[in-house]
């Protein structure tokens, strides 16, 4: 008996450590960039989507980005399509722009949305043509070229940047019980759409709204130092050394310059998580340790 109620006081140490954080984030916008294995592992999905419609109840305002780019090479590869990447730029030609629209728009963020609402909660899925959330114009890839030579110029299709967010649709949604899942696709003015990095989404979106905290989720710990140690916090100052080193790499690359940005535009703080790990948002916003990487302005 005396060991169940240990138990129970320890419940309630794990609460009451989280309610300064809980206070602190009542009625504030929380972005969430979703991606990795945690979209993949049954598991875990079920775990953020429980996250997510915990952060709605008690008061926070989580709005969902995800990426999708597994599934899209898995869709491609079934119609007999073979997916081309330039520096980890998707080519998306005019019917590879059709498999993106169907399964990030469709198949993947249906999905995500099926799931939040199962666990209690009433999620809306968009993309960036929905309400215009989304304007974008094409992006060029530049590659240097030999001295005194002009850089060649690559046109990589339907792969587009941001030129501009409306977040009327998403402050209607978030003084309701709705949570948005928006799909990282954005449309011009001819409305030509485009497929955009799912991180820059996030951070653009983050920065139209003005959001407390923009989280990136992914399949490491976080951002490691040159001997490959965890860090806890960091300032953006450090953050663009380690990219000036090279220490920073891969696919931490366009988060890390996301965050930046972000953070340049009015975010708070930055944070990039592993996702593998089980109700990884509730232990990084809501603990005093935390498990990932803070940035910091």
């Amino acid at each position: 008996m005396a060991e169940d109620l240990q138990k129970l006081i320890e419940r309630a140490h794990i609460l009451l450590e989280a309610l300064p954080y809980i206070r602190k984030f009542f009625k504030k916008t929380i972005v969430i960039k979703y991606g990795g294995h945690a979209m993949v592992d049954g598991a875990l999905k079920e775990s953020f989507a429980k996250d997510v419609v915990l952060m709605k109840y008690i008061g926070i305002n989580p709005v969902i980005v995800h990426g999708g780019g597994p599934q899209i090479g898995s869709i491609m590869e079934k119609m007999g399509k073979k997916p081309k990447f330039i520096d980890g730029l998707r080519v998306t030609d005019e019917e590879t722009m059709d498999i993106v629209e169907m399964v990030l728009g469709g198949k993947v963020n249906k999905e995500i949305v099926a799931l939040i609402n199962k666990h209690g909660g009433m999620a809306v899925g968009l993309t960036g043509k929905d309400g215009l959330l989304i304007k974008a114009k094409k992006l060029y890839l530049e590659k240097d070229a030999p001295q005194g030579q002009a850089p060649e110029i690559i046109d990589l299709g339907h792969v587009g940047k941001i030129t501009e967010v409306d977040p009327n649709i998403l402050n209607i949604l978030n003084e309701s019980m709705f949570i948005p899942v928006i799909a990282p696709i954005g449309f011009d003015e001819e409305g030509i759409p485009y497929n955009i990095n799912a991180d820059w989404v996030a951070s653009e979106i983050a920065s139209a709204l003005s959001s407390e905290r923009l989280v990136f989720m992914t399949d490491v710990d976080g951002i490691l130092n040159e001997k490959g140690d965890l860090l806890s916090s960091i300032s953006i100052k450090e953050a663009e050394e380690l990219l000036k080193k090279g220490i920073i790499e891969g696919g931490m690359i366009p988060k890390v310059k996301a965050g930046i940005s972000a953070l340049k535009k009015g975010v708070e703080k930055v944070h990039i998580i592993n996702g593998t790990v089980p109700h990884c948002i509730i232990l990084e916003l809501f603990t005093d340790k935390g498990i990932g990487t803070e940035i910091i302005s």
